[in-house]
């Protein structure tokens, strides 16, 4: 459970990141390049983020 929840944290935070900075290609850069950028943020934030979710969450290894 812990898992999902990290995971929808950080894909929460992700996805308000790429909507930013699509946001801001749209209306400093050009508009046509806006959607394919973010998109292409967009699922880089799912695999990316469902790696870090697993290893921020993994058990911890004593060395007892």
């Amino acid at each position: 459970m812990v898992l999902l929840g990290v995971y929808l944290l950080l894909m929460v935070g992700g996805t308000l990141g790429a909507y930013l900075i699509g946001l801001a290609i749209e209306r400093f850069a050009s508009p046509g390049v806006s959607l394919p950028a973010f998109l292409a943020m967009y699922f880089t934030v799912l695999w990316v983020g469902w790696l870090l979710a697993v290893r921020i969450t993994e058990p911890r290894v004593s060395t007892e």
